[in-house]
């Protein structure tokens, strides 16, 4: 007896039906074991049931009544989630919709959409093995037209040809495709795959060539460029990644020595956001400038490679004691990251560092003064004397080193550290308190507590208070009467070498922790720098922003 399958809708499938029929023909000819686990699937409730599913959107997409408006709806709420973000601390109706858009079930069904709006339900096939004879070579014929892309040749490194970049290979001495540059001609045409090898370029054979004579013919060719490969073996897979990373350093490539090729490099400054579009490289990824609309990559440094030059370099210069509490940082290149979004009352803390002396603590005070009830900040503990007018509890929690150093041991503290001989520090259940309420934490620690509050618990936003160029320092201190920090009385103002020092110390800071900061504040006239600070307080409360990867996982 012929098994047949029957559909959701009590159907019965013709196409599966007669696959069955095939197989129980075909017993005596194949192993009783394949046959019966083929047809144990064929008449699984499962299979029907996605076949059912893919010949009614088969037929939907027949319809021409029936059409996608649009077949990137992912993207569109994306982007609704981009401009709801600022407004859902404003409108309870916003904040509702923002939340509802983030739900996985919501998203699924977009996905589904776009793949049934881009056709992308239907079955792909492996391409067709053809069948050559062993000593017969395969070839295929590319046309690309000639573009503004860079050209660039040498001899033992990869160099970018419209958007490909070809290489001697050490062993055969053939010219092969080394690289495809994302969003170059190459890339868009699907045709020329790395490995492969260059034959002839405009019907010149290039056989004993190398890549500079190869780059005379292109510089001399107009309009289309045909290239005759020899296909590789097997082809290596060209889709973008999606990670983006933040920059931790700046990058030059028109002064980098070792770049392959000059022109296909991509400078960026630290703080930048980047696209890495590919790593199969282990020395030169290929990226894009977030936002940019650019389509073609360009190479940058590799993480392996970055780091391996900062060591060298590091290696290089005079040790003394200030360069040997700098090499013991971690190395600073790249850092993969995610947008971050609001959650409803769960703010992030607001870290302001800075050199002593730069008036971040005022800037706390005044932010905190503008709204107690949203800003607040928790009272440090400190083993120093208390001073004439302070108040146990307000402006400290005075305690004895004994104390402080047993729950520093027992992890009480987030951060703590030692200036003038004494400590001070922040509990971490007073900053918890403050979350936990609804309330925005500000905290101005010593730079160095950057390792221990930068987590994903906390999610701080970082703000580097920077002071001005050192006559606008002194005019600007001078002006307001500012007392001296360095003086434990308070009792004169800034002497020139603590300008000095003031300045010193904040490109140390920005050297050894500017990357890890979200932004900073530049305090020559205080006013400006506090209007700058409630900007930025606003952003971090309302706007989807770059963050470690891992904080939002």
């Amino acid at each position: 007896m012929t098994a047949v399958v029957m559909a959701v809708d009590g159907s019965f499938d013709p196409v599966i039906s007669k696959l069955i029929t095939s197989l129980k023909e075909a017993e005596s000819l194949s192993e009783e074991q394949d046959l019966g686990f083929l047809q144990n699937l064929l008449q699984s409730k499962e299979l029907n049931a996605l076949v059912n599913v893919h010949s009614k959107v088969a037929k939907i997409n027949k319809d021409d009544r029936i059409a996608p408006l649009l077949s990137a709806s992912m993207q569109v709420l994306a982007e609704v989630l981009e401009l709801l973000a600022p407004r859902c601390h404003i409108s309870p109706l916003c904040r509702e919709i923002f939340h509802l858009l983030q739900k996985p079930h919501l998203q699924s069904l977009l996905l589904a959409h776009d793949a049934i709006a881009q056709k992308d339900f239907y079955p792909h096939l492996p391409e067709i093995p053809v069948e050559v004879d062993e000593d017969e070579e395969t070839i295929k014929i590319v046309q690309l037209v000639k573009s503004n892309e860079p050209l660039c040749a040498g001899a033992q490194s990869a160099e970018p040809i419209v958007g490909a970049t070809i290489k001697t290979d050490e062993e055969t001495g053939k010219i092969i495709i080394a690289r495809i540059m994302h969003g170059g001609a190459a890339d868009r045409s699907g045709l020329i795959h790395m490995g492969d090898e260059v034959i002839e370029v405009n019907n010149i054979n290039v056989e004993g060539k190398t890549p500079g004579d190869v780059l005379s013919i292109l510089q001399n060719s107009e309009g289309t460029i045909t290239f005759k490969l020899v296909p590789s073996d097997g082809k290596l897979d060209q889709r973008e990644s999606k990670v983006r990373v933040r920059a931790y350093f700046d990058y030059e490539p028109e002064n980098d020595p070792y770049i392959p090729c000059k022109e296909a490099g991509l400078g960026f400054v630290r703080g930048d956001i980047l696209h890495i579009v590919s790593q199969d490289d282990s020395y030169w990824w290929q990226a894009r400038k977030e936002g940019e609309k650019t389509t073609r990559a360009g190479l940058i440094p590799s993480r392996a490679l970055q780091e391996r030059r900062i060591l060298h370099e590091r290696t290089q210069k005079e040790t003394n004691a200030e360069n040997d509490d700098f090499d013991r940082e971690l190395i600073a290149t790249y850092e993969e990251v995610a947008k971050l979004y609001p959650r409803p009352n769960v703010y992030r803390p607001i870290v302001l560092i800075g050199a002593p002396g730069i008036g971040r603590n005022e800037l706390k005070r005044r932010l905190v003064a503008r709204d107690p009830e949203k800003y607040k900040s928790p009272v440090p503990y400190t083993t120093r004397p208390m001073r004439p007018g302070e108040v146990a509890g307000r402006e400290y929690l005075f305690v004895s080193r004994e104390k402080m150093e047993s729950e520093i041991a027992n992890g009480k503290f987030i951060e703590y550290g030692e200036y003038k001989g004494q400590l001070y520090g922040t509990s971490g259940e007073s900053v918890k308190t403050i979350v936990n309420a609804g309330c925005v934490c500000v905290l101005g620690p010593h730079y160095q507590a950057l390792k221990s509050l930068r987590t994903a618990q906390l999610k701080p936003y970082i703000v580097h208070i920077r002071p001005p160029p050192f006559d606008k320092l002194k005019q600007t201190r001078t002006k307001a009467r500012a007392r001296s920090t360095f003086d434990e009385s308070n009792s004169r103002g800034f002497t020139d070498e603590e300008f000095q020092e003031m300045i010193k110390s904040a490109e140390r800071i920005n050297f050894l922790y500017g990357h890890f900061c979200d932004d900073e504040i530049i305090n020559g006239d205080l006013t400006e720098a506090f209007e700058k600070l409630v900007t930025l307080a606003n952003k971090s409360e309302t706007e989807p922003l770059w963050a470690p990867v891992s904080w939002v996982q």
